[in-house]
Protein backbone atom coordinates (compact mmCIF):
# COMPACT_ATOMS: atom_id res chain seq x y z
CA UNK A 1 0.00 0.00 0.00
CA UNK A 2 1.49 3.47 -1.32
CA UNK A 3 4.84 3.85 -2.77
CA UNK A 4 7.67 2.38 -3.40
CA UNK A 5 9.78 5.16 -2.90
CA UNK A 6 11.41 5.62 0.68
CA UNK A 7 13.75 8.77 0.67
CA UNK A 8 17.05 7.41 1.86
CA UNK A 9 17.23 11.31 3.69
CA UNK A 10 15.03 10.17 6.37
CA UNK A 11 15.69 7.84 9.05
CA UNK A 12 13.44 5.04 10.24
CA UNK A 13 11.92 5.95 13.14
CA UNK A 14 11.41 9.65 11.17
CA UNK A 15 9.49 7.58 8.71
CA UNK A 16 7.94 5.22 11.25
CA UNK A 17 5.89 8.38 12.76
CA UNK A 18 4.98 9.16 9.47
CA UNK A 19 3.23 6.18 8.93
CA UNK A 20 1.58 5.92 11.94
CA UNK A 21 0.59 9.60 10.94
CA UNK A 22 -1.10 8.72 8.16
CA UNK A 23 -2.73 5.42 9.75
CA UNK A 24 -4.58 7.66 12.51
CA UNK A 25 -5.82 10.01 10.15
CA UNK A 26 -6.93 7.74 7.73
CA UNK A 27 -9.11 6.29 10.38
CA UNK A 28 -10.28 9.84 11.82
CA UNK A 29 -11.30 10.17 8.16
CA UNK A 30 -12.95 7.15 8.27
CA UNK A 31 -15.35 7.85 10.88
CA UNK A 32 -17.09 10.35 9.20
CA UNK A 33 -21.21 9.47 8.67
CA UNK A 34 -21.24 10.76 5.02
CA UNK A 35 -19.33 10.40 2.24
CA UNK A 36 -18.07 14.08 1.34
CA UNK A 37 -17.46 14.21 4.73
CA UNK A 38 -14.81 11.38 4.77
CA UNK A 39 -13.42 13.53 1.42
CA UNK A 40 -13.14 16.95 3.39
CA UNK A 41 -11.36 15.11 6.36
CA UNK A 42 -9.03 13.43 3.90
CA UNK A 43 -8.10 16.68 1.95
CA UNK A 44 -7.12 18.81 5.15
CA UNK A 45 -4.95 16.01 5.90
CA UNK A 46 -3.30 15.81 2.51
CA UNK A 47 -2.83 19.40 3.40
CA UNK A 48 -1.16 19.23 6.41
CA UNK A 49 1.19 16.12 6.10
CA UNK A 50 2.60 17.75 3.12
CA UNK A 51 2.27 21.00 4.30
CA UNK A 52 0.59 22.41 1.41
CA UNK A 53 -1.06 25.64 0.78
CA UNK A 54 -3.94 24.06 -1.30
CA UNK A 55 -5.53 20.82 -1.56
CA UNK A 56 -8.02 18.52 -3.33
CA UNK A 57 -9.78 15.29 -3.83
CA UNK A 58 -11.37 14.55 -6.54
CA UNK A 59 -14.03 11.61 -7.23
CA UNK A 60 -14.36 10.10 -10.70
CA UNK A 61 -17.98 9.95 -12.19
CA UNK A 62 -17.15 6.83 -14.27
CA UNK A 63 -17.43 9.69 -17.22
CA UNK A 64 -14.63 11.29 -17.43
CA UNK A 65 -15.76 13.95 -15.30
CA UNK A 66 -15.87 13.89 -11.23
CA UNK A 67 -18.41 13.20 -9.31
CA UNK A 68 -16.91 15.42 -5.70
CA UNK A 69 -14.27 17.76 -5.79
CA UNK A 70 -13.40 18.74 -2.21
CA UNK A 71 -10.71 21.49 -1.18
CA UNK A 72 -8.68 22.15 1.95
CA UNK A 73 -6.84 25.52 2.50
CA UNK A 74 -9.98 28.57 0.16
CA UNK A 75 -11.37 30.58 2.42
CA UNK A 76 -14.69 30.51 2.33
CA UNK A 77 -14.90 33.70 0.03
CA UNK A 78 -12.48 33.16 -2.37
CA UNK A 79 -14.57 29.33 -2.61
CA UNK A 80 -17.66 31.51 -3.28
CA UNK A 81 -16.01 33.36 -6.06
CA UNK A 82 -15.18 30.65 -8.09
CA UNK A 83 -17.30 30.10 -11.24
CA UNK A 84 -16.86 26.65 -11.49
CA UNK A 85 -15.15 23.47 -9.65
CA UNK A 86 -13.09 21.35 -11.77
CA UNK A 87 -14.68 19.43 -14.23
CA UNK A 88 -12.00 16.51 -14.89
CA UNK A 89 -9.91 18.04 -17.56
CA UNK A 90 -6.20 19.11 -18.15
CA UNK A 91 -3.85 17.85 -15.75
CA UNK A 92 -6.45 16.66 -13.09
CA UNK A 93 -7.78 14.58 -16.49
CA UNK A 94 -4.22 13.57 -16.76
CA UNK A 95 -3.90 12.17 -13.88
CA UNK A 96 -7.17 10.21 -13.94
CA UNK A 97 -6.17 8.89 -17.16
CA UNK A 98 -2.86 8.25 -16.84
CA UNK A 99 -3.27 7.32 -13.10
CA UNK A 100 0.62 8.16 -12.48
CA UNK A 101 2.09 10.98 -9.73
CA UNK A 102 2.49 14.24 -11.81
CA UNK A 103 5.02 16.48 -9.95
CA UNK A 104 5.98 19.97 -11.11
CA UNK A 105 7.34 22.89 -10.23
CA UNK A 106 5.31 25.03 -12.25
CA UNK A 107 2.46 23.57 -13.57
CA UNK A 108 1.67 26.33 -16.03
CA UNK A 109 4.60 24.99 -18.46
CA UNK A 110 2.95 22.00 -19.20
CA UNK A 111 1.44 21.53 -22.05
CA UNK A 112 -1.09 19.09 -20.31
CA UNK A 113 -2.56 22.57 -18.20
CA UNK A 114 -5.69 23.99 -19.45
CA UNK A 115 -5.49 27.20 -16.94
CA UNK A 116 -7.77 28.09 -14.05
CA UNK A 117 -11.40 29.78 -13.63
CA UNK A 118 -12.07 33.09 -13.17
CA UNK A 119 -11.45 34.02 -9.94
CA UNK A 120 -9.16 31.33 -8.94
CA UNK A 121 -6.25 31.75 -6.47
CA UNK A 122 -2.93 32.06 -8.14
CA UNK A 123 -0.88 29.02 -7.88
CA UNK A 124 2.45 27.41 -9.02
CA UNK A 125 3.51 24.00 -8.15
CA UNK A 126 1.66 20.92 -8.57
CA UNK A 127 1.55 17.19 -6.77
CA UNK A 128 -1.04 15.10 -7.55
CA UNK A 129 -1.65 11.29 -6.91
CA UNK A 130 -4.12 9.20 -8.04
CA UNK A 131 -5.82 7.47 -5.44
CA UNK A 132 -6.09 3.49 -6.24
CA UNK A 133 -6.08 -0.14 -5.87
CA UNK A 134 -4.52 -1.91 -8.61
CA UNK A 135 -6.82 -0.66 -11.56
CA UNK A 136 -9.26 0.85 -9.45
CA UNK A 137 -9.15 4.72 -9.44
CA UNK A 138 -10.56 6.18 -6.72
CA UNK A 139 -9.74 9.39 -6.90
CA UNK A 140 -7.14 11.89 -7.33
CA UNK A 141 -5.37 14.17 -4.58
CA UNK A 142 -4.39 17.35 -5.98
CA UNK A 143 -2.02 19.72 -3.72
CA UNK A 144 -0.81 23.48 -4.93
CA UNK A 145 2.25 25.46 -3.46
CA UNK A 146 4.11 24.11 -0.23
CA UNK A 147 4.21 26.96 3.05
CA UNK A 148 7.51 27.24 2.53
CA UNK A 149 8.04 28.55 -0.95
CA UNK A 150 10.29 25.28 -2.15
CA UNK A 151 8.84 22.83 -4.75
CA UNK A 152 7.19 19.72 -3.79
CA UNK A 153 9.80 16.37 -3.41
CA UNK A 154 10.55 12.94 -3.69
CA UNK A 155 9.37 12.77 0.07
CA UNK A 156 5.76 14.93 -0.10
CA UNK A 157 5.32 12.41 -3.16
CA UNK A 158 6.24 9.52 -0.59
CA UNK A 159 3.84 10.84 1.81
CA UNK A 160 0.57 11.40 -0.10
CA UNK A 161 1.32 7.99 -2.44
CA UNK A 162 1.21 6.16 1.05
CA UNK A 163 -1.76 8.50 1.97
CA UNK A 164 -3.36 7.57 -1.09
CA UNK A 165 -3.57 3.70 -0.42
CA UNK A 166 -4.99 3.62 2.45
CA UNK A 167 -7.73 6.53 1.84
CA UNK A 168 -8.98 4.52 -0.97
CA UNK A 169 -9.75 1.67 1.29
CA UNK A 170 -11.66 4.72 3.78
CA UNK A 171 -13.06 5.82 0.69
CA UNK A 172 -14.66 2.51 -0.29
CA UNK A 173 -15.50 1.68 3.45
CA UNK A 174 -17.67 5.37 3.18
CA UNK A 175 -18.96 4.20 -0.06
CA UNK A 176 -20.64 1.22 1.60
CA UNK A 177 -21.85 2.95 4.30
CA UNK A 178 -24.02 5.53 2.29
CA UNK A 179 -25.78 2.76 0.49
CA UNK A 180 -26.77 1.02 3.48
CA UNK A 181 -30.54 1.72 3.58
CA UNK A 182 -31.01 -0.45 0.12
CA UNK A 183 -29.39 -3.50 2.16
CA UNK A 184 -32.08 -3.53 4.91
CA UNK A 185 -34.30 -5.57 2.51
CA UNK A 186 -31.40 -8.06 1.65
CA UNK A 187 -30.57 -9.34 5.35
CA UNK A 188 -27.84 -11.69 4.85
CA UNK A 189 -25.58 -9.60 2.20
CA UNK A 190 -26.27 -6.87 4.92
CA UNK A 191 -24.63 -8.70 7.38
CA UNK A 192 -21.82 -9.94 5.15
CA UNK A 193 -20.96 -6.13 4.27
CA UNK A 194 -21.17 -5.24 7.89
CA UNK A 195 -18.52 -7.89 8.38
CA UNK A 196 -16.32 -6.75 5.72
CA UNK A 197 -16.78 -2.96 6.84
CA UNK A 198 -16.42 -3.44 10.58
CA UNK A 199 -14.05 -6.61 10.48
CA UNK A 200 -12.28 -7.69 7.05
CA UNK A 201 -10.98 -3.58 6.18
CA UNK A 202 -10.15 -3.04 9.72
CA UNK A 203 -8.08 -5.50 9.71
CA UNK A 204 -6.30 -5.01 6.42
CA UNK A 205 -4.99 -1.29 7.63
CA UNK A 206 -3.24 -3.18 10.12
CA UNK A 207 -1.94 -6.25 7.76
CA UNK A 208 -0.65 -3.40 5.22
CA UNK A 209 0.76 -1.47 8.04
CA UNK A 210 2.70 -3.98 9.31
CA UNK A 211 4.17 -5.07 5.81
CA UNK A 212 5.13 -1.20 5.76
CA UNK A 213 7.00 -1.71 8.72
CA UNK A 214 8.88 -5.14 7.89
CA UNK A 215 9.87 -3.86 4.98
CA UNK A 216 11.25 -0.32 6.77
CA UNK A 217 12.90 -2.99 9.45
CA UNK A 218 14.31 -5.31 7.02
CA UNK A 219 12.89 -8.11 8.16
CA UNK A 220 12.19 -10.18 4.93
CA UNK A 221 13.50 -9.33 1.20
CA UNK A 222 11.98 -6.79 -0.74
CA UNK A 223 10.54 -9.41 -3.07
CA UNK A 224 8.91 -11.10 -0.88
CA UNK A 225 7.37 -8.37 0.61
CA UNK A 226 6.33 -6.95 -2.54
CA UNK A 227 4.96 -10.17 -3.50
CA UNK A 228 2.69 -9.73 0.00
CA UNK A 229 2.33 -6.52 -0.42
CA UNK A 230 0.77 -7.23 -3.92
CA UNK A 231 -1.02 -10.21 -2.87
CA UNK A 232 -2.91 -8.26 -0.38
CA UNK A 233 -4.05 -5.48 -2.39
CA UNK A 234 -5.51 -8.22 -4.69
CA UNK A 235 -7.77 -9.54 -1.34
CA UNK A 236 -8.50 -5.79 -0.84
CA UNK A 237 -10.06 -5.37 -4.84
CA UNK A 238 -12.07 -8.29 -4.54
CA UNK A 239 -13.40 -6.85 -1.37
CA UNK A 240 -13.80 -3.37 -3.29
CA UNK A 241 -15.74 -4.80 -6.23
CA UNK A 242 -18.02 -6.81 -4.01
CA UNK A 243 -18.46 -3.65 -1.75
CA UNK A 244 -19.12 -1.87 -5.26
CA UNK A 245 -21.37 -4.44 -6.40
CA UNK A 246 -23.61 -3.78 -3.16
CA UNK A 247 -23.59 -0.17 -4.01
CA UNK A 248 -24.31 -0.85 -7.93
CA UNK A 249 -27.63 1.30 -6.86
CA UNK A 250 -31.68 0.89 -7.16
CA UNK A 251 -31.92 -1.05 -10.63
CA UNK A 252 -35.82 -0.96 -10.48
CA UNK A 253 -37.40 0.45 -13.34
CA UNK A 254 -34.20 0.43 -15.45
CA UNK A 255 -33.36 -1.71 -18.86
CA UNK A 256 -31.60 -4.59 -19.27
CA UNK A 257 -29.22 -2.34 -21.48
CA UNK A 258 -29.08 0.19 -18.98
CA UNK A 259 -28.11 -2.11 -16.19
CA UNK A 260 -25.41 -3.61 -17.75
CA UNK A 261 -24.04 -0.38 -18.95
CA UNK A 262 -24.03 0.73 -15.31
CA UNK A 263 -22.19 -2.44 -14.48
CA UNK A 264 -19.55 -1.71 -17.27
CA UNK A 265 -18.71 1.56 -16.04
CA UNK A 266 -17.61 0.61 -12.56
CA UNK A 267 -14.95 -1.83 -14.14
CA UNK A 268 -11.94 -0.41 -15.35
CA UNK A 269 -10.86 -0.97 -19.47
CA UNK A 270 -7.64 -0.80 -21.01
CA UNK A 271 -7.27 2.02 -23.86
CA UNK A 272 -6.30 -1.19 -26.49
CA UNK A 273 -9.80 -3.04 -25.51
CA UNK A 274 -12.50 -2.82 -27.01
CA UNK A 275 -16.33 -3.88 -25.47
CA UNK A 276 -19.20 -4.34 -27.29
CA UNK A 277 -22.30 -4.70 -25.57
CA UNK A 278 -25.82 -5.91 -27.37
CA UNK A 279 -28.47 -5.96 -24.95
CA UNK A 280 -32.36 -5.15 -25.32
CA UNK A 281 -33.73 -1.74 -23.87
CA UNK A 282 -36.48 -3.52 -21.86
CA UNK A 283 -37.11 -4.22 -18.59
CA UNK A 284 -35.75 -7.69 -16.85
CA UNK A 285 -38.12 -10.28 -16.36
CA UNK A 286 -36.91 -10.93 -12.89
CA UNK A 287 -37.72 -9.44 -9.59
CA UNK A 288 -34.97 -6.74 -8.49
CA UNK A 289 -33.46 -8.82 -5.94
CA UNK A 290 -32.72 -11.78 -8.65
CA UNK A 291 -31.76 -9.45 -11.24
CA UNK A 292 -29.47 -8.04 -9.24
CA UNK A 293 -27.48 -11.33 -8.51
CA UNK A 294 -27.55 -12.11 -12.12
CA UNK A 295 -25.34 -8.55 -12.50
CA UNK A 296 -23.42 -9.70 -10.19
CA UNK A 297 -22.63 -12.86 -11.88
CA UNK A 298 -22.31 -11.29 -15.45
CA UNK A 299 -19.91 -8.49 -13.77
CA UNK A 300 -17.50 -11.11 -12.15
CA UNK A 301 -17.10 -12.39 -15.42
CA UNK A 302 -16.49 -9.27 -17.38
CA UNK A 303 -14.25 -8.66 -14.88
CA UNK A 304 -12.33 -11.71 -15.07
CA UNK A 305 -12.26 -11.88 -19.16
CA UNK A 306 -11.22 -7.76 -18.47
CA UNK A 307 -7.71 -8.69 -16.08
CA UNK A 308 -7.32 -12.18 -17.54
CA UNK A 309 -8.12 -12.73 -21.06
CA UNK A 310 -5.13 -10.65 -22.74
CA UNK A 311 -7.50 -9.62 -25.28
CA UNK A 312 -8.40 -7.11 -27.55
CA UNK A 313 -12.25 -7.47 -27.76
CA UNK A 314 -14.54 -8.79 -25.28
CA UNK A 315 -18.25 -8.89 -26.17
CA UNK A 316 -21.32 -8.94 -23.91
CA UNK A 317 -24.67 -10.40 -25.04
CA UNK A 318 -27.80 -10.22 -23.53
CA UNK A 319 -31.16 -11.86 -24.70
CA UNK A 320 -34.47 -13.56 -23.67
CA UNK A 321 -35.36 -17.02 -25.44
CA UNK A 322 -38.52 -18.12 -24.53
CA UNK A 323 -38.56 -19.63 -20.99
CA UNK A 324 -34.65 -18.30 -20.42
CA UNK A 325 -32.78 -15.04 -20.14
CA UNK A 326 -28.89 -15.59 -21.10
CA UNK A 327 -25.79 -13.13 -20.92
CA UNK A 328 -22.72 -14.15 -22.77
CA UNK A 329 -19.78 -12.94 -22.38
CA UNK A 330 -17.33 -14.02 -24.70
CA UNK A 331 -13.64 -12.42 -25.54
CA UNK A 332 -10.96 -12.96 -28.39
CA UNK A 333 -8.11 -13.26 -25.93
CA UNK A 334 -5.50 -16.26 -24.96
CA UNK A 335 -8.22 -18.93 -23.95
CA UNK A 336 -7.37 -21.70 -21.61
CA UNK A 337 -7.69 -25.70 -21.16
CA UNK A 338 -10.75 -25.73 -18.69
CA UNK A 339 -9.79 -29.43 -18.04
CA UNK A 340 -6.30 -28.68 -16.84
CA UNK A 341 -7.83 -25.77 -14.22
CA UNK A 342 -6.03 -26.09 -11.04
CA UNK A 343 -7.89 -25.50 -7.32
CA UNK A 344 -7.14 -21.75 -7.41
CA UNK A 345 -7.87 -21.24 -10.88
CA UNK A 346 -10.82 -23.03 -11.14
CA UNK A 347 -12.61 -21.38 -8.09
CA UNK A 348 -14.18 -17.95 -9.57
CA UNK A 349 -15.84 -20.32 -11.78
CA UNK A 350 -16.80 -22.60 -9.31
CA UNK A 351 -18.20 -19.69 -7.20
CA UNK A 352 -20.22 -18.32 -10.49
CA UNK A 353 -22.06 -22.02 -11.08
CA UNK A 354 -22.58 -22.19 -7.33
CA UNK A 355 -24.28 -18.88 -7.52
CA UNK A 356 -26.25 -19.38 -10.68
CA UNK A 357 -27.05 -22.60 -9.14
CA UNK A 358 -28.88 -21.03 -6.23
CA UNK A 359 -31.35 -19.70 -9.03
CA UNK A 360 -31.88 -23.04 -10.72
CA UNK A 361 -29.97 -21.39 -13.58
CA UNK A 362 -26.16 -22.48 -14.76
CA UNK A 363 -22.86 -21.58 -16.20
CA UNK A 364 -21.20 -22.91 -19.20
CA UNK A 365 -17.37 -21.77 -20.55
CA UNK A 366 -16.06 -22.76 -23.43
CA UNK A 367 -12.67 -21.80 -23.83
CA UNK A 368 -9.73 -22.96 -26.36
CA UNK A 369 -5.64 -21.95 -26.00
CA UNK A 370 -5.13 -18.75 -28.28
CA UNK A 371 -7.91 -18.65 -29.29
CA UNK A 372 -10.99 -16.83 -26.58
CA UNK A 373 -13.42 -17.63 -23.90
CA UNK A 374 -17.00 -17.95 -24.23
CA UNK A 375 -18.98 -17.68 -21.10
CA UNK A 376 -22.66 -18.51 -20.98
CA UNK A 377 -25.42 -17.67 -17.94
CA UNK A 378 -28.16 -19.33 -18.11
CA UNK A 379 -31.25 -18.12 -16.08
CA UNK A 380 -35.04 -19.90 -15.94
CA UNK A 381 -37.54 -16.86 -16.13
CA UNK A 382 -40.57 -17.49 -13.62
CA UNK A 383 -43.89 -15.59 -12.56
CA UNK A 384 -43.12 -13.26 -10.49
Amino acid sequence: MGSDIYPEKRDTSVILTQLKEIASAVMYAAEADKLETVLERIAQVSLQLVNAQYAALGIPDGKGGLRFFKVAGLTPEQAAHLTHLPRGGGLIGAIMQERKSIRLSKMQTDPRSIGFCAAHPSMTSLLGVPIQIGQQLFGTFYLCDRRDNLPFDEEDEWILETLAGYAAVAIASSQLNEQQSRLALLVDRERIAMDLHDGIIQSLYGIGMHLDLMRLSGGASESELADAINNLNDVIEDIRRFIMNLNGGNQVGKSVRVTLLDVLSRLYTPDDLKVVLEAPDIRPPFTPAVFEAICQMANEAISNAIRHAEATLITIRAEQIRHEFIIVVEDNGRGFDVSKLTHDEGLGLRNLQQRAALLSGHVNVLSTPETGTRLTITMPIRAH
